[in-house]
């Protein structure tokens, strides 16, 4: 069973329910009405039959039995499309059900339906960020501290400066991001990816099921090419990583002996077991987990990449619960940093005496100046 131990403290519950069985089974309902009723409209079969097989669509079959069923045939659409016609009076009208589609049809559409529910989430997360982001760096333009390279002191920056990088990499993977969402699309092929068995009306088939289900057609099957779900993948990474910088730099910047700047204080979060005294930074380190985790989901959907033939075998069945991962440990890892960059302690007095300390001038260069243009570049592209 799910383990809401497990998953909870890495991701949010809005995404968690995006990527639950209730959520899934619901998506593959819609697919199976959608496509009876988008046959429907144009002519393949008569509104009477398209009523029923949406009518038999609406109640949800319980979860487990369902699972046990999908896990013995393989496949979600084998058990879910017997029960939808054992829930049609009329045989005749009943084998009409999932006509011309085939398994991964179903299983690819319901997840493009739950990653456009997602991506959703986290580009309102995301966005939530970047403005956080840019109202800190504005605010703290010029104050003035120690940088390091090399995890060592180095020259003097501005705290702007180091924040205004941080907005620059999480805005642009979020715009990498948002231009892989093109990638979510309706996945309608057949058996082979032919779109046989449609009565010559495909295309019209296909349109028709794209404008119920809300989902960009694509221009032919995509079953067998697997690059645009690959690259989707990859930014949720990209973005991940973005975070995680951000979560590093504060974690590091929190240290005892560094102290410049600190996770808000939120009554019972942050503190140890064994440690009274400790401040954790808690929410840097789930960003941190996520951004551990990521790459290595993303790296399997690139291994997936080499389908065989018009249906491949292991590869796409691997990618949905990857894809899911990847989608709620980069909505965790937003959802955790937003409010630690809308009330971060920063102690600027801290900043100020590390830079005397470190006895190396009090030239921040052009810090000012670069975090301003960052900034101009951040509104110019919203």
């Amino acid at each position: 069973m799910p383990s809401l131990i497990r998953d909870r403290p890495a991701s949010s519950p809005a995404m968690l329910a995006v990527f639950g069985d209730e959520a899934m089974l619901d998506a593959a309902l819609r697919f199976e009405a959608a496509l009876a009723q988008a046959q429907a409209d144009v002519g393949v079969l008569d509104q009477a039959s398209a009523a029923a097989i949406a009518a038999a669509c609406v109640e949800r079959p319980d979860v487990e039995l369902l699972a046990e069923a999908a896990a013995h045939a393989g496949t979600l659409a084998i058990p879910l499309v017997k029960i939808i016609r054992e829930r049609i009076a009329t045989p005749k009208t009943a084998a009409l059900v999932h006509k011309g589609a085939t398994s991964q049809d179903l299983a690819d559409t319901v997840l493009m339906l739950q990653a456009k529910a997602g991506a959703a989430l986290v580009v309102k997360e995301a966005r939530r960020l970047t403005e956080s982001l840019a109202v800190l760096a504005e605010r703290h333009a010029a104050t003035p501290m120690l940088g390091r390279t090399l995890l060592q002191g180095a020259l003097p920056i501005t705290f702007g400066l180091k924040v205004a990088g941080w907005l620059q990499g999480v805005a642009g993977a979020l715009a990498r991001f948002e231009r892989e969402t093109a990638n979510i699309q309706l996945q309608l092929g057949g058996a082979t990816g032919s779109l046989a068995g449609l009565d010559g009306k495909a295309r019209a088939v296909v349109e028709r099921l794209a404008e119920r289900l809300d989902l960009p057609a694509a221009d032919t099957p995509w079953h067998a090419r697997r690059e645009g779900l690959a690259g989707l993948g990859a930014s949720l990474a990209i973005l991940t990583g973005a975070v995680g910088k951000i979560a590093g730099d504060i974690a590091l910047l929190a240290q005892g002996e560094v102290a410049e700047a600190f996770e808000p204080h939120v009554e019972g979060r942050g503190g140890s077991s064994a440690m009274a005294h400790k401040r954790n930074p808690t929410s840097c380190q789930i960003a941190l987990t996520a951004a551990i985790r990521a790459p290595h989901l993303a790296a399997t959907l690139m291994a997936a990449l080499p389908q065989q033939h018009e249906r491949g075998l292991g590869g796409w069945q691997a990618e949905a619960p990857v894809l899911a991962e990847l989608f709620q440990l980069t909505h965790g890892a937003l959802s955790a940093m937003g409010p630690v960059i809308e009330g971060l302690d920063v102690d600027t007095a801290r900043m100020a005496a590390n830079l005397a300390a470190a006895d190396v001038g009090t030239d921040t260069g052009e810090s000012e100046t670069l975090a301003a243009q960052a900034l101009a570049a951040y509104q110019k592209d919203r």
